[in-house]
């Protein structure tokens, strides 16, 4: 018999987090859950940890510590953000999906590097404040395995190929809930109406990114440090279907194309199973039914965060983290009602106009310059 994978998600209360619990449920003979991390939710953290039975738990808030033990007597719990990175570092552990969201993923990411673990990463903030610190840490074999279906998808499609015949890399956006609205209508877009994806279900922090495609300028930093490849190799293209999760073109015209249902379950199980692939957790695409493909511009000018984003990547250094940090003040506001949907555009862009950008040198500096960020662009808010 296989020894299963023995696994620690950060971040399982999460949209991916209980997306891969879900996973783990249908292949318990291969998969075993040793450690689980949440930041405020309890009561699903504990559920979850006595569902699976976790033996290592940790709350991100030490208030809830307490009730956390309570909940699991049987179990080894701590708190604080430092107790959250170190379950990455645990002895039993073999891989590390970092769910966690915004730029509080990056020292889990080193640190899951650091300890030679496997990392499947659904925290795409680690690449895009610090990319270089992580990718600097995966030199061995399936040390890192995206997560997002557009990295996967473009992860699967170099499989096999040298990387000098790549000439470009096609990432696909689904358009969010506001494709084809002009500049002056999404003044007056509400929260309810930029939740509503028409594609896929997401935490509201990454839903609100996708329908300002900021979400997509963070995938193409992203993707610049996962695959090696300058900003001029990556094309963006709006696929409303979100069939086509990602694209590589090769030298010789050549176009590998990855396509399947609108599922995150799908690329979170190929994390856990590479090389191998289990049985699928959805039905396949019915492509008679489904009947076109269709893919088009985006548009820059109705969506600023998209060109502020791939500004801040080529930039590089320091301005990703800062553009990054302000992205997330902005977003609160706009979840909490404190400001409007054009804001969120607005404050990235004061930010990264006053932030002077250093190349990356560590951890503390990063946090360093999200911390000025923030507080920079609650004061634009």
């Amino acid at each position: 018999m296989t020894t299963p994978l023995r696994i620690a998600i950060l971040g399982s209360t999460g949209s991916i987090g209980r997306q891969a619990l879900d996973v783990v449920a249908r292949f318990p003979q291969r998969v075993q859950v040793v450690a689980l991390a949440a930041g405020t939710n309890v009561t699903a953290l504990a559920e979850q940890a006595a569902t699976f039975a976790v033996p290592n738990v940790a709350i991100a808030e030490p208030a809830l510590l307490g009730k956390l033990a309570a909940e699991l007597p049987s179990a080894s719990v701590s708190c604080g953000a430092e107790a959250v990175v170190e379950l990455a570092t645990l002895p039993d552990v073999d891989l590390v999906l970092n769910a966690l969201v915004g730029a509080a993923g990056l020292r889990a990411s080193v640190a899951t590097l650091a300890a030679g673990k496997r990392l499947a990463l659904a925290n795409k903030e680690s690449l895009v404040v610090g990319g270089e610190l992580v990718t600097s840490l995966a030199t061995y074999p399936n040390a890192l395995i995206p997560v997002d279906s557009e990295h996967s998808a473009i992860f699967q499609c170099l499989l096999g190929e040298p990387a000098e015949d790549v000439s470009r890399i096609w990432l696909t956006a689904s358009g969010g809930p506001f494709r084809g609205r002009d500049l002056a209508s999404l003044e007056r877009v509400t929260v309810a109406e930029a939740l509503a994806h028409p594609r896929w279900t997401m935490g509201p922090k990454i839903t609100i990114d996708s329908s300002t495609l900021m979400n997509k300028g963070l995938e193409a930093i992203e993707a610049h440090h996962l695959f090696a490849v300058d900003y001029d190799t990556i094309r963006i293209v709006v696929h409303p279907q979100s069939c086509v999760h990602s694209m590589v073109e090769f030298a010789d015209g050549s176009v590998k194309a990855h396509l399947g249902a609108t599922d995150m379950r799908i690329p979170i199980q190929y994390a856990l199973s590479h090389p191998a692939r289990w049985d699928s957790p959805v039905a396949p695409v019915d492509f008679a039914a489904l009947g076109h493909l269709d893919f088009e511009e985006p548009d820059y000018e109705a969506f600023p965060a998209l060109s502020l984003a791939l500004e801040a990547g080529r930039l590089g250094g320091t301005m990703p983290a800062a553009m990054n940090a302000a992205n997330e003040i902005a977003v609160a506001a706009f979840l909490r009602g404190d400001a409007g949907f054009m804001d969120i555009p607005r404050v990235v862009e004061t930010v990264m106009s006053a932030h002077a950008e250093q190349p990356l040198e560590s951890i503390e500096q990063v946090e360093a310059v999200d911390a000025w960020a923030r507080a920079t662009a609650a004061g634009a808010l």
